[in-house]
């Protein structure tokens, strides 16, 4: 009995130590719920205090800024309005203006009226006048001015004639003498002998049994080889050889030499076709930058763009009429050099000039224009020296000589094109050119007969002595030149000489 009141005293001490327990812990909650009810009221407080703090700023650099705001208003209106002022004073003075050009005008469009009728009032007087000499001379104005001028021009005929031979004599005399001894201590000094350098486009097979390896099974080798070159190739019955056919010189030299090393090498198959090609074409791209570079150092052409040099390397690929352009271009600057330094020219600008004169070429079929524009373009491009681009760019006469240099080159690359065998033709269009030339002389009135002789370099027309004086036939002769200069397209210069003889002959019986 006495364990059943212990354990129920021990359950009730428990209890009352967990209602003890709660009450305590209710009592600390609500002291530490006060402490922070205080915490809170203050920190309100605080930020309260803050806040109106932070207005009162706000307010005072608010308060401030619309001070700054006014005053630059005020400030900018003050401007707007002086700037205002000045717009009426200019306007009124723009209308005071045009109100007097106006007045201005109107007085000029009456002069001009009465310049009119005063025009028309002596035109009338000088047609009166006239009238009246036609009708006492029974000549009209035309013929009258026509047989004035035949008159004098007979009259004075053989002494225009006489100082004229005289003038052209000595002036051709002199400019002839000095012409000589400068074009001639020229191409002595430069003495180069001329080579036609022709791109080959034959290729030279071993046996005819490496035919069959190029063209490959099914025609696979050939036209793997035409697609990574560009180049038509062309095997026919001729023993020994094959051709690369091609518009583009330096597509064919790839293709030679790629072809070249493949018949060396005996393995022709599509993978070392496109290996040979690739070889072939960095070998090409070393020989275009060497090549640039030795022509600008032979011509001494320094302080050259690379870029520009490799577009100048490609010229070793170009021929006309059978004249490599490089070797060309070189040529021509060593002679313009030596002209500007005989002349008093400046011979640096020339040999620039002279060098670059055919770089056009070097560009291939798909870019538009005449080689010179094309050339003009890429020295502009790559910020080459104007008077140099002025040197190069008259050459052909497509723009007008605007510096002494500018005729030089001309002139040295008239010489270099003209020196006998420089350049070479096919025959028909050697028998074309001659006889556009006679058709051109034979076309002219008075003409009797005309020959081009020296290779088309002159051509001697004959006249008709009764239809053509002296005179006529002078003027004959600079037709001709115009003509020539218009309608046909020649190296160098062609001397055009007409011929006038009367012969009387009389017997004594």
């Amino acid at each position: 009995m006495s364990i059943k009141i212990v354990l129920a005293l021990l359950a009730l001490a428990g209890a009352a130590g967990i209602a003890m327990g709660y009450f305590l812990r209710m009592l600390i909650l609500q002291a530490k719920r006060g402490s922070m009810e205080l915490q809170i009221r203050k920190m309100m407080l605080d930020a309260e205090e803050r806040a109106k703090q932070v207005v009162a700023e706000a307010e005072e650099r608010a308060k401030q800024k619309e001070e700054e705001l006014t005053s630059d208003f005020k400030e900018r209106e003050r401007d707007l309005k002086a700037t205002e002022e000045r717009l009426v004073r200019k306007e009124e003075t723009l209308d005071q203006r045009r109100l007097n050009l106006d007045n201005e005008q109107e007085s000029l469009n009456k002069k001009a009226e009465e310049l009119q009728r005063a025009k028309e009032e002596v035109d009338r007087i000088v047609e009166e006048e006239q009238q009246k000499l036609e009708k006492v001379a029974n000549l009209t104005a035309d013929e009258a001015k026509n047989e004035l001028l035949s008159s004098i021009e007979k009259q004075y005929e053989t002494d225009l004639e006489g100082r004229m031979r005289k003038l052209e004599i000595a002036s051709d005399e002199k400019l002839e003498q000095k012409a000589r001894e400068i074009l001639t201590t020229a191409v002595h000094r430069l003495g180069n002998s001329v080579v036609s350098d022709v791109l080959a486009t034959t290729i030279s097979l071993p046996n005819d049994e490496i035919k069959g390896k190029i063209i490959g099974k099914e025609g696979r080798n050939i036209r793997s080889f035409e697609r990574a070159t560009g180049v038509d190739v062309i095997i026919d019955d001729t023993p020994g050889t094959l051709t690369l056919s091609s518009y583009d010189p330096i597509r064919r030299q790839i293709a030679r030499i790629a072809l070249e090393n493949l018949i060396l090498d005996g393995r022709i198959q599509p993978a070392k076709i496109e290996e040979a090609v690739q070889k072939a074409e960095q070998e090409i791209t070393n020989i275009i930058k060497k090549k640039g570079a030795e022509a600008a150092y032979a011509a001494k052409v320094p302080n050259v763009d690379p870029k520009l040099l490799m577009i100048l390397g490609r010229l070793y690929f170009r021929t006309s009429y059978g004249q490599n352009v490089l070797d060309h271009s070189v040529e021509v600057a060593h002679l313009a050099g030596m002209l500007a330094e005989e002349l008093g020219a400046d011979p640096t600008t020339a040999r620039a000039g002279a060098l670059f004169h055919d770089i056009g070429k070097a560009v291939d079929h798909e870019v538009p224009g005449t080689h010179v524009e094309i050339g003009r373009r890429i020295l502009q491009k790559f910020g080459v020296d104007e008077a140099v681009i002025k040197a190069m760019q008259a050459h052909h006469e497509e723009y007008p000589y605007e510096t002494p240099e500018s005729m030089i080159v001309q002139v040295a690359d008239a010489i270099s094109g003209g020196r006998p065998g420089a350049r070479r033709d096919s025959v028909e269009n050697y028998i074309k050119r001659l006889e556009d030339l006679e058709a051109i002389a034979n076309q002219e009135k008075g003409v009797e007969k005309s020959y081009a002789i020296s290779a088309g370099r002159e051509i001697r027309v004959i006249v008709k002595p009764e239809e053509l004086t002296d005179l006529e036939s002078r003027q004959l002769a600079r037709t001709i030149a115009d003509k020539i200069e218009k309608e046909l397209q020649y190296p160098g210069e062609i001397k055009v000489s007409v011929i006038r003889e009367t012969r009387v002959i009389e017997y004594a019986k």
